[in-house]
């Protein structure tokens, strides 16, 4: 994948746009003094470059009752384990992502849970019994600061 080169205008599209992905594109026209058929082709462009890779509704899920998110580091029996335990860590709703690490972790995942029994339930009967995994580590966390996208 390589790096390409965004004009202004480009930027005033994305920066737009990652505020709020439902911004008109229309609006948007008028704020750099373009047509919209210009807008639609450059975002076009910018999916094409694979800049853009989709758009998303975000849910809060404390609103669903997910008040507890945690960190788990998973230590495995050995690294070709890996991908059989990522396909059962796919069948668990509350694990939202997963990255391969290097470091002390053989994968690195971020869970939401009702609360810190569900945690634990969830780990005890869910991620620990995974064939493959030796152990895990768990950081609560108390407070998210900052979440947001790479500054354009």
């Amino acid at each position: 994948m390589s790096t390409i080169k965004l004009d202004g205008v480009d930027k005033c599209i994305i920066r737009s746009l990652v505020e709020d992905a439902r911004t008109p594109l229309l609006s948007i026209a008028k704020e750099v003094g373009i047509s919209g058929a210009a807008i639609h082709q450059r975002l076009k462009k910018l999916e094409q470059t694979e800049l853009i890779v989709g758009s998303k509704m975000v849910l809060n899920p404390k609103v669903l009752g997910y008040t507890t998110t945690a960190f788990v580091g998973i230590f495995l029996e050995s690294a070709s384990m890996y991908k059989s335990a990522i396909k059962k860590l796919q069948d668990i709703p509350e694990v939202v992502e997963s990255h391969y690490t290097t470091g002390n972790y053989g994968i690195f995942i971020k869970i939401l849970c009702k609360n810190n029994e569900d945690l634990m339930r969830l780990l005890n009967e869910s991620i620990q019994s995974i064939k493959g995994v030796a152990r895990t580590e768990t950081f609560i966390s108390l407070d998210q600061q900052i979440d947001r996208q790479i500054k354009i």
